[in-house]
């Protein structure tokens, strides 16, 4: 076969998706500042539940105070509009309860639990990297 006719792929000439390979830092970043904002969230309203149903120490309020600031400050840090970070961040928020329950409360998610928060996640993903203009 003449070297003409065989079919070559080009990378550089490929159409890339929406989503452009510059960006994967941005979504990564944005992806584990949703962690760490979920995790701080759910530290500082754990804390309180232990002290009002279990009993334990009310000093658990300092670090459950300060998680809910460092909540409130890691919201700030995302570039885009607060209403869609709060919207996306659900999502997320979602999905780490779940895992909360699992590793924290001990309690093993449902099947529908795990469906649940993955639908969650998709729902985040689409308000997060969905395209917009500039």
């Amino acid at each position: 076969m003449p070297a003409r006719m065989i079919p070559t792929l080009r990378l550089d000439t490929m159409r890339r998706s929406t989503l452009e390979q510059d960006q994967m830092p941005d979504i990564l970043r944005t992806f584990l500042l949703f962690l760490a904002t979920a995790m701080a969230e759910i530290i500082g309203c754990y804390l309180p539940y232990l002290w009002l149903n279990q009993g334990k120490t009310a000093w658990l309020l300092v670090p459950a105070a300060l998680s809910l600031a460092l909540f409130a400050w890691l919201l700030t840090l995302h570039p885009t509009a607060a209403g869609r970070v709060y919207a996306a961040y659900g999502g997320v928020y979602v999905f780490v309860a779940i895992l909360w329950l699992w590793t924290v409360d001990g309690v093993r998610p449902t099947t529908w639990d795990f469906v649940g928060s993955f639908v969650a996640l998709f729902g985040m993903a689409i308000i997060m990297l969905a395209p917009r203009s500039a």
